[in-house]
């Protein structure tokens, strides 16, 4: 074997486990309450590496902390920029293209310390570029982005936290 290929196939298992490779890996199955509706088909698939931003919010003795914002970098199966996704929830291509959904439905993520996978219906589309067509969006393979189990209370109101958080989009269209 030459030291071209002996490096390549020790070094391969290795860019694969440090998570470096995201496409196009499936590690679990998605559930049916989350398929797209019959009728449409897989568009493009982004990776997501942002944060979940919450915000401390008090209600007399109760204080919790609320979903404030995504704010995350989209990534293509190559790992170059291909938009942002942030308030809304909004998702905005490179292009211009600009969509905003809203969640139809959610399950747990397999990772019990993670966000949960969603299938997103899109309510609004604006611009001219590739998410023009896209109809409704998964959310799966998500890590991280769970608000705090503790460290909201009433000498935090009105302050916000950054959760980190990666996630797989997937988003569809009619064929």
């Amino acid at each position: 074997m030459s030291n071209a290929l002996r490096s390549f196939s020790i070094a391969t298992p290795l860019v694969v486990a440090s998570g470096l490779f995201c496409f196009p890996v499936r590690a679990q199955q998605v559930p049916r309450e989350l398929q797209p509706p019959a009728g449409e088909q897989l568009l493009v698939e982004v990776h997501a590496k942002g944060d979940q931003i919450y915000t401390c919010k008090g209600d007399g003795a109760q204080s919790s902390w609320a979903l404030k914002e995504p704010d995350a970098q989209l990534f293509d199966k190559d790992g170059k920029a291909f938009g942002k996704h942030f308030a809304g929830p909004s998702w905005e291509a490179a292009d211009g293209s600009r969509i905003t959904g809203k969640a139809a439905a959610n399950a747990p993520s397999p990772d019990a310390d993670s966000i949960p996978w969603l299938l997103v219906k899109v309510v609004s589309h604006s611009g001219a570029g590739v998410l023009v067509p896209v109809t409704s969006l998964q959310r799966i393979n998500t890590k991280g982005g769970k608000a705090p189990a503790s460290g909201c209370d009433a000498t935090h109101v009105g302050q916000d936290i950054r959760v980190p958080y990666s996630a797989d989009y997937l988003f569809f269209a009619s064929k």
